[in-house]
């Protein structure tokens, strides 16, 4: 059984798309991230960055105590090692997949974070760091569009980790001043992974955690964007 310690944003998602993929037990554990739940010191001796997911996996390959890891990239190597899934084969197939989950997690996520920050959440509205980092993310969807032209999948014709990485970030595009429209390869990318059943699954799970935004108030802003605590 895998204990998800988990949350309704992009990076939350990778997770439990995954999970819903490969079809293995686990228990979601909602942390409140609007309500600082991050920061309890439970939390914090398996992710100590105060962020979700983590996951404490109680059957680890080696058979050994439970492993617990932090950060949502690592997550997903973690598990597609763990069941032999979703990476693309062979030593070229394996380079690729890394490649784009580690775009996303270098680029398309903190990219796409700012924008929202700056766009939804920022009490100031500046108007150089909208303009910023919209026009950042509308690269990377070129880039992503470039380099699904011809692919059915980041990775080639396998659905892998990296898909699972992207995705979530794409769901919001509309919130990041994106047409899907302009991306015709992305587009028909995006509609392909959101009707796989696992995908419907996945946001199922969401939804039964929670529906309402993890800002939605002073004290939640405060929380969230207040800085370190404990």
């Amino acid at each position: 059984m895998i204990d998800l310690h988990y949350w309704t944003t992009p990076n939350g998602h990778k997770i439990t798309l995954f999970l819903e993929e490969a079809g293995l037990p686990y228990r979601v554990r909602p942390v409140n991230i609007g309500e600082g739940e991050q920061f309890d010191p439970e939390f914090l001796k398996i992710s100590p960055n105060n962020r979700i997911p983590a996951i404490v996996d109680d059957a680890p390959q080696d058979g050994g105590a439970p492993v617990s890891v932090f950060e949502s990239g690592a997550i997903l190597l973690y598990l597609a090692e763990k069941t032999g899934r979703f990476i693309a084969p062979g030593l070229r197939g394996r380079v690729e997949t890394l490649e784009w989950l580690f775009w996303q997690m270098g680029g398309l996520g903190p990219m796409a974070g700012q924008n929202h920050h700056f766009n939804k959440y920022a009490a100031e509205k500046i108007p150089y760091a909208i303009e910023r980092y919209v026009r950042e993310t509308t690269r990377l969807y070129g880039v992503l569009d470039r380099r699904l032209d011809g692919r059915a999948f980041v990775a080639g014709e396998d659905y892998t980790i990296a898909d699972m990485a992207i995705y979530p970030w794409i769901v919001p595009h509309r919130d990041q001043g994106q047409d899907l429209e302009a991306f015709p390869n992305l587009k028909r990318w995006f509609e392909a992974v959101a009707a796989r059943p696992a995908t419907v699954r996945a946001y199922e799970v969401a939804a039964s955690v929670n529906t309402a935004p993890s800002v939605s108030d002073a004290r939640s802003r405060a929380i969230l964007f207040g800085g370190a605590r404990g």
